[in-house]
């Protein structure tokens, strides 16, 4: 595959319309990127995005649940029982519209990447653009539904008029009286990070091989060439 990218390299060249030249692979590289970074977000589906431990006096050994995408998997029935004492709402009830359209709209942000592709000018940038700002999001919406949980103790409840509103923490321990929790990202969301920089690595290159072909457009335009410009790829010959 190296000797094969390596005889493509030296072999063929890309003739821009004011004579320069580039290596083809100055353009292959920024769409295999955009592509991987697709392929990255599609794999993060299948994995953890962020997972909580709870440790009760009755549990010594903690309770764990992993949060996917579009669902929870982990001692789900036990925290619920949990919840019921304190006056929560069942894990279920938060995010349950973001479950539901959250794997659709993670193809769509990889295809809008693979579109990308075939995009040759700072467009490009713009259809990245939702899955760089994708992590963000995820924090934004789990710390607003995190908040939403911690705000909506029934007073009611065995305990809920011993503790007051507050919001679980996004990461690292949290306590709320004889109770405690340990709370981490996890692979999933790592890997959503790492599409993210490859996509912000593959818009540099992609730059960086797409502005010299449109300044030299301009530039045949500025100088009056008239007639099609067209950059034909061409290999040396012998």
């Amino acid at each position: 595959m190296k000797s094969l990218l390596s005889n493509l390299d030296s072999d063929v060249k890309v003739l821009l319309p004011d004579g320069s030249a580039h290596r083809l692979i100055d353009y292959l590289l920024p769409s295999t990127l955009l592509m991987l970074a697709a392929l990255l977000l599609m794999i993060s589906v299948f994995l953890p995005y962020w997972r909580f431990r709870l440790y009760a006096p009755q549990y010594p050994a903690g309770l764990a649940v992993n949060v996917y995408v579009n669902h929870f998997e982990g001692d789900m029935r036990e925290i619920d029982e949990l919840n019921h004492y304190l006056g929560m709402p069942v894990l279920d009830a938060g995010g349950r519209l973001e479950r539901s359209i959250s794997v659709i709209s993670i193809v769509v942000l990889g295809l809008l990447l693979i579109a990308g592709v075939f995009v040759h000018n700072r467009w490009a940038a713009l259809l990245a653009l939702p899955a760089i700002a994708f992590p963000l999001i995820f924090i934004a919406d789990l710390y607003l539904i995190l908040n939403e949980y911690g705000h909506s103790i029934d007073p009611a409840s065995a305990l809920g008029g011993a503790i007051k509103p507050f919001t679980p923490p996004l990461m690292g321990l949290g306590t709320i009286g004889q109770f405690s929790s340990f709370s981490s990202f996890q692979p999933g969301f790592f890997l959503a990070l790492a599409a993210v920089g490859v996509v912000l690595v593959s818009l540099w290159f992609h730059r960086a091989a797409y502005k010299p072909l449109a300044d030299a457009r301009k530039g045949m335009r500025a100088a009056g060439a008239g007639g099609r410009i067209v950059p034909p790829v061409q290999g040396k010959a012998g």
